[in-house]
């Protein structure tokens, strides 16, 4: 698999033949001003929940990928359909097959509303089984044991990015028990150092996932790295 990085939470997957972008929030970022919008190329947009600084950039997205399809809960899908974009609605339960791979919409701890105050449905993760490898991106989320339920039910991840920056997500002491409950030793942080309320300190969060023999991946913005 082939990541891309636009920071925040904004992530480009390249798996399955196809380019899948998460949670766009690049213009409202301080630390992203090298990241053009409108050159971004992808076939799908996956939105984990609808605050600002997930889907602000997602129409400008979508205006420049004007076939890409829109990935979400149902309450999202019906935001964005009924502005007239294509979109493919889910809920947290079980797998739809698309021609990257297959799709599991599982649960996250946190809260979801559009900047209008509307209802965004539940804040949710997303594990994706490509031909490329596993990957599971949590979204906002604290720390929740039905983590423990994705190595239950979906193959072995690959990797895994988990929000690390505290104060709204889990820290990343947290994030090594998630890492735990997921089975997996492959994290890639998010959520981290966008802002005053979520910055880390780099090498002791890197220094916690070493000492459980765990490898914290805490990408630079623009980076573009490969998973397997």
């Amino acid at each position: 698999m082939k990541i891309t990085y636009f920071g925040h939470s904004c992530f480009l997957l390249e798996a399955g033949g196809k380019r899948l972008l998460f949670d766009p929030f690049v213009s409202g970022n301080p630390l992203a001003t090298g990241v053009r919008v409108e050159n971004i190329r992808c076939d799908y947009v996956l939105i984990t929940h609808a605050h600002s600084d997930h889907v602000a950039d997602v129409e400008t997205v979508m205006k420049h990928n004007p076939e890409a399809t829109i990935i979400g809960i149902w309450e999202i899908y019906a935001h964005y359909s009924a502005k007239g974009y294509k979109a493919h609605p889910m809920n947290k339960g079980g797998w739809w097959t698309f021609d990257f791979g297959r799709v599991k919409m599982v649960n996250a701890v946190h809260s979801s509303s559009f900047s209008d105050g509307s209802y965004g449905g539940d804040p949710v993760g997303f594990v994706l089984d490509t031909p490329d490898g596993v990957l599971y991106v949590a979204g906002d989320t604290a720390l929740t044991t039905d983590m423990q339920l994705i190595p239950r039910t979906c193959p072995p991840l690959t990797a895994a990015i988990l929000p690390i920056g505290s104060n709204f997500t889990m820290d990343y002491h947290d994030a090594v028990l998630a890492s735990d409950f997921i089975s997996c030793n492959h994290i890639i942080g998010c959520h981290f150092d966008t802002f005053g309320f979520i910055k880390i300190d780099h090498e002791q969060a890197r220094a916690a996932f070493a000492e459980k023999g765990k490898h914290l991946h805490l990408p630079a913005i623009g980076e573009t790295f490969n998973v397997s």
